[in-house]
């Protein structure tokens, strides 16, 4: 499977951006998906999970509330909405593909996912 982001920019405080992943290669309701976003310096963290087996949603508490993910299978594409951006989401943000059954203390684990998307710059900034 082959992951494509895109999406990011340049945006100022309190706006929004919609991510987008297109997976090639493999039908997306194969897996389950999540997004991670890294900073320079510091490891890449969660931000958000699909879990292919019923689809359930997980987010990343810095994120709660203003963060929707969200999959559309006809697509093969998944989306990660991020509104009321703030300064402290800069950063590349990557979206990943792992096992469909992956159980939920997995899900925001880097490690569980096999596939990688080349990642989309995020800033935002007045």
């Amino acid at each position: 499977v082959q992951l494509q982001a895109s999406g990011g920019g340049l945006v100022q405080p309190g706006g929004s951006l919609r991510l987008s992943c297109v997976a090639s290669g493999g039908t997306s309701s194969r897996y389950s998906w999540g997004w991670f976003r890294q900073v320079p310096g510091k490891e890449r963290e969660f931000v958000a999970a699909i879990r292919g087996s019923g689809g359930s949603r997980y987010y990343a508490e810095s994120v709660k509330g203003r963060c929707t993910m969200s999959r559309d299978s006809a697509k093969d594409t998944v989306y990660l909405q991020i509104d009321s951006l703030r300064p402290e989401d800069t950063a590349v943000y990557y979206c990943a593909a792992g096992p469909r059954g992956l159980i939920l203390s997995s899900l925001w684990s880097q490690n569980s996912y096999d596939y990688w998307g080349q990642g989309t710059q995020v800033t935002v900034s007045s």
